[in-house]
């Protein structure tokens, strides 16, 4: 693999693909990792598979457009063009695929030893086989939809990430093939039998092992498992031509995405052997070899995140995380959260802290006579959202509610389009976006009126405002009751009605006018100081950094003198420490127990520091092409905070990776006691 490496690395630049299949390579690494109790592993091989997934839904399918619409463009950083970026991909993940077929072995063989044996058909012994062969008549096979292919069966189209049977068949001597789709509905795993010692097999392994007796009185040659996984890049920009009057963006929204799982494949997935049906499959999705990846042990590992239900009460525990129980909330059950931010702005971390103190706000709110108007940014929410009951609640009570929605949310398309239905018909406004920007920002404006004065509450976060995932990411967020920050909040939502991307906020930082402007100017603040010969330095966090004008900044930055280090969870197309260049920039990445998701970006130190917390990464789609935001974090109690656990998170040791000079990722060295940077969150933030 090096030398596939190194045509993604040159200079001090890596190509954005080369770096997120080093991250997921990353998410491997924690699924052999002994620090992880064994059915935390198990859920991160299923998440290294749903990854690739994605990747090649979203990044391989891009990649493919280009490749066709501008064959010659290059990248900015390493000067690939599309193409060479794809054939570069896909020998990487064949040899990425070969090290998770290694891991699943590994990890079935701890589970056995645990009580838990994962069966293919071929290990059943021969009670069990007409067992599984019993409940497969009984259970699956009505469930399934066997057909011949013939001039009165014509082809059916494969769905993405569905999974499918394909079979050779004769029938006097006459061949042809017959097909069988796996219908989703069906429970992913069958307990064979057992107490302490379980047996179970997939339901994918069942069909594998008895789906042929579908097609009574056919002989068959040959089978196969397949896979397909279609293109998911669509363009959903509105040229002005095409807006009318009566225009409706969701129902425009709607047709794009029933198109998505009819658009071209990007890769299929089948069993070993079958060579026949691999040339046949190849021929009738119209895509070449390279796209095609053998598959040993299945094809969708979500299963692996329930295999908990099937292992014994006794011995569950030890094999899982301990549970993670919130701390206890800044405003405690009782007091009023609106009263509080009035008085001094609260600090929430996620998953540490519950979002339930900033339901609460928005429940009171919904009952408070002084306020008149809640407005709120959402790009993800969980299907059974509190935060809807509230804003639906504010609403029925006669309190302005506004929402801007943003429908092209990538695979959340579907749940905004019915919560826009739902909060509108409560009578809410409802907001769709903002011209051809995604509106990724993460804000609510209160705004209560006070005798003949207007009072602000404003909510600023990271994250998405989505009970669920506020349990499983890390994010971080400020209620404050700040005059300019309130007024900024009003004129951010009046600027999103209006279209109007060309404003100058009093105290927030907003894509695509001023974030990376505002973020370059302290980037350039710190450069200054240190070619004047004064202490300078840069700490942040954020997910991913591929902006090259930021990262040019930073390396300009580096060359003054400069101290700059970054936790970059994701891609990064910075290669840091490279002698005379980059090497006062350092570089690691967390992958952890929960998902690394808050961005911080801190200039300076002491009295001179300003800290930034935002919902953008550094990446040109934020700063450039979507609505942002990054906010200063004014109350000097909760920036200590903030820095201090930037500062814990820099020292992590477990769950750390450090970015080498060589473009690769190693173990950081241990100095002293281990630091889990989110182990500590748990214990408490000081």
């Amino acid at each position: 693999m090096d030398n596939e490496k190194n045509k993604f690395i040159k200079g001090v630049y890596v190509n954005r693909e080369y770096s997120w299949l080093a991250f997921n390579k990353r998410v491997l690494d924690q699924a052999t990792d002994g620090t992880n109790p064994l059915l935390e592993r198990c859920k991160f091989l299923s998440i290294f598979h749903s990854n690739f997934d994605e990747f090649f839904m979203v990044r391989v399918g891009s990649l493919l457009n280009d490749a066709k619409a501008h064959p010659d463009a290059t990248e900015n950083k390493t000067d690939l063009t599309a193409r060479e970026q794809i054939d570069g991909i896909l020998r990487l993940a064949k040899g990425y695929y070969r090290a998770a077929d290694a891991v699943y072995c590994k990890l079935k063989s701890e589970l056995a030893k645990n009580g838990l044996r994962i069966r293919t058909g071929a290990e059943l012994s021969q009670k069990q086989y007409a067992k599984c062969k019993r409940h497969f008549e009984t259970q699956v096979l009505p469930l399934l939809s066997p057909m011949v292919l013939d001039a009165k069966h014509p082809m059916i189209r494969f769905e993405s990430m569905n999974c499918y049977m394909l079979l050779e068949l004769t029938k006097a001597d006459r061949p042809m093939y017959g097909v069988m789709a796996i219908s989703p509905k069906l429970p992913r795993v069958y307990r064979i039998d057992g107490g302490k010692k379980v047996n179970v097999i997939t339901t994918e392994e069942l069909i594998r092992t008895f789906g042929a007796t579908a097609f009574d009185g056919y002989k068959i040659q040959s089978q196969a498992m397949l896979r397909v996984t279609r293109n998911a890049d669509f363009d959903a920009n509105i040229d002005d031509a095409d807006i009318e009057r009566d225009f409706d963006f969701s129902k425009f929204l709607k047709r794009k995405v029933e198109l998505r799982g009819s658009q071209d494949a990007v890769r299929l997935q089948i069993d070993a052997g079958a060579d026949g049906i691999r040339a046949f499959a190849l021929k009738l999705l119209n895509i070449k070899k390279q796209f095609c990846f053998t598959v040993k042990h299945g094809f969708d590992f979500g299963f692996m995140t329930a295999l908990g239900g099937f292992i014994s009460p006794d011995v569950l525990p030890t094999l899982k995380y301990k549970p993670a129980r919130p701390l206890p909330p800044p405003v405690p059950q009782g007091a009023s959260v609106l009263e509080t931010a009035l008085r001094s702005d609260i600090f929430l971390a996620y998953p540490f802290d519950s979002m339930d103190t900033l339901v609460r706000l928005l429940d009171e709110c919904a009952d408070d006579p002084r306020v008149a108007a809640v407005k709120i940014t959402i790009y993800r929410l969980d299907h059974r959202s509190r935060i809807v009951e509230a804003l639906k609640k504010a609403s029925e009570n006669g309190k302005d509610v506004t929402v801007v929605i943003e429908l092209c949310a990538r695979f959340d398309e579907e749940n905004n389009l019915y919560f826009s239905e739902v909060l509108r018909d409560a009578g809410c406004t409802i907001i769709y976006g903002m011209g051809n920007y995604k509106v990724h920002s993460k804000i609510i404006s209160i705004v209560l009126t006070d005798g003949e004065n207007l009072r602000y509450v404003t909510h600023l976060g990271t994250g998405n405002y989505n009970e669920q995932t506020s349990k499983l990411y890390t994010d971080l967020n400020i209620i404050t009751s700040d005059d300019g920050i309130g007024r900024d909040a009003v004129a951010f939502f009046r600027n999103i009605a209006i279209c109007n991307t060309d404003y100058d906020y009093e105290r927030l930082l907003i894509a695509p006018k001023s974030l990376k402007g505002g973020l370059i100017k302290y980037i350039e603040r710190e450069t200054q100081k240190a070619e004047s010969g004064l202490p300078a330095c840069i700490n942040a966090k954020m997910n991913s950094l591929t902006d090259k004008t930021i990262i040019d900044k930073l390396i300009a930055a580096s060359k003054a003198g400069v101290q700059i280090k970054l936790v970059v969870r994701g891609i990064c197309c910075l290669v840091p420490q490279v002698k005379g260049v980059t090497e006062n920039i350092s570089v690691i990445s967390i992958v952890g127990r929960f998902l690394e998701h808050s961005r911080i970006y801190s200039f300076g130190s002491g009295d001179d520091r300003v800290t930034f917390i935002s919902s953008a990464d550094l990446m040109t789609r934020n700063t450039d092409k979507r609505v942002e935001i990054a906010t200063p974090v004014l109350d000097k109690e909760i920036e200590r905070k903030i820095c201090d656990m930037l500062c814990v998170m820099l020292s992590d040791n477990v769950k750390a990776r450090r970015l080498t000079a060589e473009g690769t990722y190693a173990l950081p060295n241990i100095i002293g006691e281990p630091i889990n940077s989110q182990e500590t969150f748990l214990k408490g933030i000081k």
